[in-house]
């Protein structure tokens, strides 16, 4: 019965999402203010549709109902009940399932904000977006229903994959990285109804931003959380490997990242309208090329899924989407309206966007080529071969050094021309802070190089930050006097937007301090002891107390209970496993990490042998590891502050949407 309700479902949604993108198209087309309705009606449907599948395929997971092939595939009547859940994102189809559902959702948020507002390009732009929930429906209705009914039906499944069992992170890293990757087709389609209207108001430019932010914050957020969850998960001791999936996510990051600062020209100075909806685009793209990466088996990666017979779909779908793109971008370039101004010379922030871009654009395409030229010269040479981090690190460390400078640089330059003085006069005070940071550094013994200068700049880039952010606080109070604090607060809600930004760029200083402190002075110690035994890492001793053997309804698992200490403090035990789980025959690390702003100190069982106790470990000691976790959290919330609606906003937008609205319904009333 669920197989059945379930496919009825997604065929409803699919009709739903092919009568609405017709109408969207006509509606932008045509200025059909019915047709819009029409488009965004067929949207509320979709997302309607997709909740009822989705909430059925959970219903048939938490009941154990073995008859649909998506529970007999990761369905366990062991699997504890937040496994269960979370099984609907564990798999190929169910994880289709819900990226319909994720679409459906952002569709039906779309259409729900644009219901009174941008006439002129909202019918193209829910268009758009249907068409994409057009193919994502005709996956989950063909060849990746999850809903297919089984028989004989089993009486028990094999659970999910272990990896996915081994750490609650597994509830939030995927659907984060989901409503990332999918939120990117909403300002897709805002961008592809801009060039079909020929035409791109400031307004539009305002909410095209502001549309790209949701999705970044999410994709930011499920980067962190994917690298936290391989650091507690994997047993390596590492958060970033350069591994395919692992990049397949970041490429879309770069060149969003490019888009939202590239958008302020276009919607401060009418500049890069070309570049930025080409970015947009690009991103888009690169999302739809990730999940091809994982989901067509073609890349070997703990992040991907098996062998489906979705990627020549997928990779069909991209095509079709960079041809469209390509077309559409070469076809209405020139319709859109033309700049009011030129650049203001190299000393002003126009100059800093451009050249962030240009290095956001190269971090790409060093990154793309990385990860796809295994590929590229299998198929021409036949000969198998690997490209790893120390090709990804060689460039990717002077990029990313590079636009931390930028980073600073930029916010300290005004939009306008500034003479020479001006700007050395800006940038004094916090290169000198930044040499004092690197002298003070060197002189605590942290010396090497790369590390050494990313504190620097990362110095410098915090200094201009917090400088811009209290600027219009401090100019309130030259000007109305009264208490700073209060100046200072004031000001900020007033430029909440322009605040958000700036602690976007404090969380990816942070970030930055991080990586650098924890990779440049990561200190690995491999220990075997017998129990009563203590050992040395670092400044740690490490006594190992006992093993014991703990069994779960899903998994059996060995511990070793380690007493850490150092020559003034007892910091208390850390649990080190080894996880067994029926669907894999060798243990899984379980590591056990002691994390502070200062270091961490982490621990992963290498071999633990039951009969006599004997413990071989591997303890990782890593500075600053922390910060990398909280500046991602910082930069999220930068994101959340920055797409907020405002009231002023919302009003100002609506006030400017009536004499479209007026001239839609005389175009109507003429047609008729």
């Amino acid at each position: 019965m669920i197989s059945i309700l379930g496919r009825t479902a997604i065929l409803v949604a699919l009709a739903a999402c092919m009568v609405g993108a017709v109408a969207g198209l006509y509606g932008g087309a045509r200025r059909s203010a019915d047709a819009a309705r029409w488009a965004r009606a067929m949207a509320w449907t979709f997302f309607g549709a997709t909740l009822v599948g989705v909430g059925l395929m959970e219903f048939a997971l938490l009941t154990h109902d073995f008859s649909v092939h998506y529970v007999a595939e990761v369905g366990s009547r062991s699997s504890p009940t937040w496994i269960t859940v979370v099984s609907l994102w564990s798999s190929l189809s169910g994880s289709i399932l819900f990226w319909a559902f994720i679409l459906g959702a952002y569709a039906a948020a779309q259409a729900w904000y644009t219901r009174k507002r941008y006439p002129e390009h909202s019918s193209y732009a829910m268009g758009m977006t249907l068409v994409v929930g057009v193919f994502f429906s005709f996956l989950v209705a063909g060849d990746a229903n999850p809903f297919t009914p089984v028989s004989p039906v089993p009486l028990d499944g094999p659970g999910p994959n272990p990896l996915l069992q081994n750490h609650m992170l597994m509830v939030v890293h995927p659907p984060m990285l989901y409503l990332g990757y999918v939120g990117m087709t909403v300002p897709f389609a805002m961008g592809a109804a801009a060039l079909l209207a020929g035409r791109i108001t400031p307004a539009w430019s305002r909410a095209l931003r502001n549309a790209m932010l949701v999705p970044w914050g999410f994709l930011t957020l499920g980067i962190i959380l994917g690298g936290w969850w391989s650091y507690d998960v994997l047993g390596w001791g590492g958060y970033w490997a350069w591994d395919p999936v692992e990049n397949a996510s970041f490429l879309p990051w770069l060149t969003s990242t490019a888009f939202l600062h590239s958008a302020m020209l276009m919607e401060r100075k009418d500049q890069l309208k070309g570049w930025t909806l080409t970015l947009l685009m690009g991103s888009f793209l690169l999302t739809i090329l990730g999940t091809f990466m994982t989901r067509s088996g073609v890349f070997n990666s703990v992040h991907s899924f098996t062998q489906s017979p979705i990627g020549p779909i997928f990779l069909t779908f991209l095509a079709l989407v960079l041809t469209f793109s390509v077309l559409l971008l070469a076809a209405r370039i020139d319709k859109l309206s033309p700049p009011r101004d030129g650049l203001n010379g190299p000393a002003s922030r126009d100059t800093a966007i451009m050249a962030q871009n240009l290095l956001f654009a190269a971090f790409t395409f060093t990154v793309l080529l990385g990860t796809t030229w295994p590929l590229i010269n299998e198929a021409i040479s036949g000969e198998k071969i690997s490209v790893g981090g120390p090709y990804f690190n060689k460039w990717g460390v002077p990029l990313s050094f590079m636009l931390v400078f930028l980073m600073g640089v930029g916010p300290a330059l005004p939009w306008g021309r500034a003479s020479l003085d001006a700007v050395v006069k800006r940038f004094l005070v916090p290169l000198g802070i930044a040499v004092l940071v690197v002298a003070g550094c060197a002189a605590m013994g942290w010396t090497k190089p790369w590390p050494l200068a990313v504190f620097g700049v990362s110095a410098f880039a915090a200094v201009i930050t917090l400088q811009e952010m209290a600027a219009p606080g401090l100019a309130r109070w030259r000007k109305k006097g009264g208490n700073l604090a209060t100046a200072l607060v004031q000001a900020s809600l007033r430029t909440r937007r322009r605040q958000a930004g700036y602690v976007v760029h404090l969380g990816v200083v942070l970030v930055a301090i991080g990586v650098a402190g924890s990779s440049g002075w990561r200190n690995v110690e491999q220990l075997t002891l017998r129990p009563g035994e203590t050992g040395k890492a670092g400044r740690y001793s490490l006594t190992y107390v006992e093993h014991r053997t703990d069994k779960d309804s899903h998994r059996s698992s060995e511990l070793a209970r380690i007493h850490v200490a150092t020559d003034d403090a007892d910091l208390g035990f850390l649990e080190p496993r080894m996880n067994t789980y029926p669907r894999m025959g060798s243990p899984l690390p379980a590591p056990a990490v002691r994390s502070v702003p200062g270091e961490d100190l982490y621990l992963s069982i290498v071999k633990i042998d039951t009969k006599t106790g004997l413990l071989s470990f591997q303890a990782v000691i890593q500075p600053l590891v922390w910060w990398i976790w909280f500046g991602g959290l910082v930069m999220a919330l930068g994101a959340a502050l920055a797409a907020w609606p405002s009231r002023r906003r919302s009003t100002a937008r609506l006030a400017h949407a009536k004499p479209d609205t007026a001239g839609v319904a005389a175009s109507v009333k003429a047609s008729t």
